[in-house]
């Protein structure tokens, strides 16, 4: 049985396409990315499956129930952290999170206290007295403290510095090795492409590819942006050259081929400095998928 599946989801408000034919699968214990840029469909999806809002057609189920005929048995053993948190500001963390441990009938105290340390959360603090960071790490808590089976993150790291998002991944690592599925969406490839077993990547509402993680890092590319000392840049005898731009003396493109061909070509010219980075998620979609 797989965690979750998804056949043909699709939802329009009024007139206007929210996702369309929205197909894919979850297996038990798997992370899988669901990535695209912003407004690509990844949270309409997630609240579709949640059944926050209501799907216009196909269908959608999670560990074989309908997600909108079975929702609250669903809700019980999913973990939910949306992209904003909003809590009641005059509460401290500790009384919102006992009180939202007091819906799965289990003592969750000495889960809450793990998670809190492991993120270094004051759990004593008001909400109101708290920054955005602070605020998401109420909400991973929340979204843990019940070990559930399921774990739903709709760009999770929005508000953590550096070091709390290796934290953060972390834990879901530990979550996954206990055996929870995760449900990774997220609009950052890098973060993906550490955390994830599969990939969905979505665009304008629909799903574009399905690929296995290593698939897609092996076929990623490279932004490549050169300074030279003479011009033009000449891309001849050099494969897998892309979207070439040329601004004076400065060159740009996207590379997808063997990195020691490129920097061999590179040193046959005269370069005043080069910059070679992952793309982003945008320029993926427009050169690969469009």
């Amino acid at each position: 049985m797989n965690a979750v599946e998804t056949d043909h989801l699709t939802k329009y408000y009024g007139k206007t396409k929210g996702i369309e034919d929205v197909s894919f699968s979850i297996h038990e214990h798997e992370i899988f990315g669901f990535i695209g840029p912003n407004g690509a469909g990844k949270s309409t999806t997630i609240r579709t499956l949640l059944a926050l809002i209501h799907k216009t057609g196909g269908s959608a189920s999670i560990f074989g129930m309908d997600c909108e005929k079975e929702n609250t048995k669903i809700l019980k053993r999913i973990g939910y952290l949306p992209s904003e948190v909003f809590y009641y500001d005059h509460m401290k963390a500790i009384d919102l999170l006992n009180y939202s441990a007091s819906f799965y009938k289990e003592d969750c105290t000495a889960r809450i206290h793990e998670l809190a340390d492991s993120l270094e959360l004051d759990l004593n603090k008001k909400i109101e007295d708290m920054s955005l960071g602070n605020k998401k790490k109420v909400g991973i808590v929340q979204g843990l403290l019940h070990s559930p089976d399921l774990i739903i993150l709709d760009e999770p790291t929005s508000g953590l510095d550096p070091l709390m998002q290796r934290t953060f991944f972390d834990l879901i690592r530990q979550e996954n090795q206990k055996g929870a599925a995760v449900l990774f969406s997220s609009h950052i490839l890098s973060e993906v492409q550490r955390l994830c077993h599969r990939v969905a990547i979505i665009k304008d509402g629909s799903i574009v590819s399905v690929q296995d993680m290593q698939e897609l890092k092996n076929s990623a590319c490279k932004r490549v942006v050169i300074g030279l000392k003479q011009g033009p840049f000449n891309a001849e005898g050099l494969t897998g050259v892309t979207d070439l731009k040329q601004n004076g003396l400065e060159a740009s493109f996207l590379y997808q081929g063997n990195l020691s061909l490129l920097i061999q070509k590179l040193a046959s010219m005269q370069i005043e400095n080069i910059d070679i980075k992952e793309p982003e998620l945008e320029e993926i979609f427009l050169h690969y998928y469009g």
